[in-house]
C-alpha cells in the first residue's frame, strides 16, 4: 500500500519497508538527490554495523551510553520514517547510541560525539537519540569524520521549558556517502537551536522534520555549508506548527564553487488549523564563487489558519557583488583577498549566531580551507 500523504509538503512516514518503494528520481522528494551516488542505500545494499569509531567527550551530568534496539527511549521522538533509506536504517540498527541529559540539568561544557569512519565499503545504519529532560540546558554536537557509507536515524527530544542547542557537522573525506533523517519533537515553551553543518563528503543529505509537544515552543533552525568540485549537498527541513503559540526560525546560508558543485535547499513549513498565533520564518541565501555549480532553493509554506502572528519565507542565489569588490580593492586590497573577506563576511553572521564559542573559530578556519581548494575567478554581477 502507498503512502498516505496528509500535507503536499510531507508524506507520513511507515515503519514498513514495502510501504517505501524503490525510489527512482522521480519522486519529488528525490529529483535532485543523484541516487546513483548512494551506493545503493536507497535500494538493497547490505546494511550493517559499518567501520566507525565513535569517541566521546561528554560535560558533567550527561550520560552517553549504547543501549539495545529495543531501549524504550527509541521512538521517543515520534519520528516514523518518511522514506526508504530511513526505513532501512531502522530496521537494520541494532543498537541505539543514546545521550541523556537530566531534568533540571545546566550542562556549561559542550558535548561532543566524534564518529570516524574507516572506510566506504561496508555500509552502516546508525540511530542516535539525544534526550534533554524538562528545564534542563545542554549543547551537543554530533562530529561526522572519515570516509564512510552511513544511513542513520537521529532523534531529539527536548523537554518543557528545556533548552539544547545541537550541532551536526558533517566534515567527512571526500568519498563518504551520508544520508541523516532527524526529527525533534519540542515541548511546551521548550527552545531547540539546530544547527546543520556539510563542509566534506562526496554525497550527504541532512533530512530535518521537527513538531511541537505543546505551546510555546521555539525552533531555531541554521544551517552553513560549502559545496566544491563534484560535491552534492542537500538539505531538507519540514517544520510541522501542531500547536498553538509555537516559533521557528530557519536561516541557511552556502558557498559552491567548481564544476559540478550541487547545493540543495528545501524548506517546507506546515501551520496546522490548530497553530493559532504562531510565527514561522525561513531564508536560505547562495554564494555561487564560479562557473559550473548549481544551487537549488526551494522554500514552501502550507497555512491551514488565518489566526497566526506571521509567516513568511526568502530565497536568493548569487554572484560575487562587484560593487563590494570594487569598495574593496578602491582600498588597495588584492582582488583574492577581497573575495575572501566577502565570504567571510557572508558567513560570519551565522557562525556568531551558533553561539557556541569554541566551534567558532575551528568554523571559520573550514571555510578558510574549503577557498584554499579552488582559486576563485571573477564572476559577474549579483544575479
Amino acid at each position: 500500500m502507498g503512502l498516505e500523504i496528509s500535507s503536499h509538503l510531507h508524506p507520513v512516514g511507515s515503519f514498513d519497508l514495502a510501504d517505501h518503494g524503490v525510489p527512482t528520481g522521480r519522486e519529488e522528494v528525490w529529483r535532485f538527490t543523484p541516487l546513483k551516488r548512494l551506493r545503493g542505500l536507497h535500494a538493497e545494499a547490505p546494511l550493517g554495523a559499518g567501520e566507525l569509531k565513535v569517541d566521546v567527550d561528554a560535560g558533567d551530568g550527561v550520560t552517553v551510553e549504547v543501549v539495545g534496539s529495543d531501549h524504550e527511549s527509541r521512538g521517543t521522538s515520534g519520528l516514523v520514517p518518511p522514506d526508504r533509506v530511513s526505513a532501512r536504517a531502522w530496521a537494520a540498527a541494532e543498537q541505539v547510541f543514546l545521550v541523556d541529559v537530566p531534568a533540571e540539568t545546566v550542562v556549561e561544557k559542550a558535548s561532543t560525539i566524534t564518529l570516524t569512519g574507516l572506510g566506504v565499503e561496508d555500509a552502516a545504519a546508525g540511530h542516535v537519540v539525544v534526550r534533554i529532560g524538562a528545564f534542563s540546558k545542554a549543547t551537543v554536537v554530533l562530529r561526522f569524520e572519515g570516509s564512510a557509507t552511513l544511513a542513520e536515524n537521529v532523534e531529539i527530544v527536548v523537554g518543557d521549558s528545556a533548552s539544547l542547542t545541537l550541532v551536526s557537522i558533517q566534515d567527512w573525506a571526500d568519498d563518504a556517502v551520508h544520508h541523516s533523517t532527524q526529527h525533534a519533537r519540542i515541548g511546551r515553551d521548550a527552545t531547540l537551536k539546530h544547527v546543520a553543518i556539510s563542509f566534506g563528503g562526496d554525497v550527504v543529505r541532512h533530512d530535518l522534520t521537527a513538531d511541537y509537544a505543546g505551546p510555546g515552543g521555539r525552533a531555531e533552525l541554521l544551517g552553513l555549508y560549502f559545496a566544491d568540485a563534484g560535491q552534492h549537498l542537500e538539505h531538507r527541513l519540514f517544520v510541522d506548527h501542531n500547536a498553538p503559540k509555537t516559533t521557528s526560525n530557519v536561516v541557511y546560508k552556502g558557498a559552491l564553487q567548481g564544476q559540478g558543485a550541487h547545493a540543495v535547499w528545501i524548506g517546507n513549513v506546515l501551520i496546522r488549523k490548530e497553530a493559532e498565533g504562531i510565527e514561522t520564518y525561513e531564508e536560505n541565501r547562495n554564494l555561487v564563487l564560479t562557473d559550473g555549480c548549481q544551487a537549488d532553493s526551494v522554500p514552501n509554506l502550507e497555512i491551514e489558519t488565518g489566526e497566526i502572528e506571521g509567516a513568511g519565507h526568502a530565497s536568493a542565489t548569487g554572484r560575487f557583488d562587484d560593487q563590494q569588490l570594487f569598495y574593496l580593492q578602491a582600498r588597495g586590497i588584492p582582488e583574492e583577498e577581497a573575495r575572501r573577506l566577502v565570504v567571510h563576511g557572508f558567513f560570519n553572521d551565522i557562525v556568531r549566531k551558533i553561539g557556541v564559542p569554541e566551534l567558532e573559530d575551528s568554523l571559520m578556519a573550514a571555510v578558510e580551507a574549503e577557498l584554499e581548494k579552488n582559486v576563485t575567478q571573477g564572476v559577474g554581477g549579483a544575479a
